[in-house]
């Protein structure tokens, strides 16, 4: 059977598309500087992947004085920003942070095992943290509720 080159190009097409969908939506979370790190912005993109929900994070600065590299601690917290409670999770199996290219800004990828789907259901905050040596002071706080695609 011969194929035309239009036929044959959609048929290339479609089947790259199917294998590069993912079935793991992501959705965007920006998280609000603290009092701590006024004039500074970040987002982090959850990405669920079975049993674990996997982030990336970027960040535009840290608090004047930090040992750059930033080493950044961060959880997921039970509660919400404006009324935190305990830690749930504690993402520092590592702490550094990578400097991005170009806009002066770092950037870090974390996990925890929490399903994406419990994490959206519960009432959980991200919370970003400097270093103990730096003062373990939240500079980053998001609302998990506050997600979107």
């Amino acid at each position: 059977m011969k194929l035309c080159p239009p036929l044959s190009a959609l048929l290339i097409t479609a089947s790259l598309f199917g294998c590069t969908h993912s079935s793991n939506p992501s959705m965007n979370l920006p998280l609000t500087a603290t009092q701590r790190n006024p004039g500074h912005t970040a987002t982090t993109t959850l990405t669920g992947e079975g049993n674990q929900t996997n982030f990336d994070f970027y960040i535009t600065g840290v608090p004047n004085g930090t040992i750059l590299p930033p080493r950044l601690y961060t959880f997921i917290n039970k509660g919400s920003c404006q009324q935190p409670g305990p830690a749930a999770f504690a993402m520092n199996d590592k702490v550094n942070t990578e400097p991005n290219a170009g806009t002066g800004g770092w950037t870090f990828y974390r996990s925890a095992p929490i399903k994406m789907p419990d994490l959206l259901s519960g009432k959980y905050s991200i919370v970003v943290r400097t270093s103990p040596e730096d003062g373990s002071a939240d500079i980053f706080c998001g609302d998990v509720a506050h997600a979107t695609r």
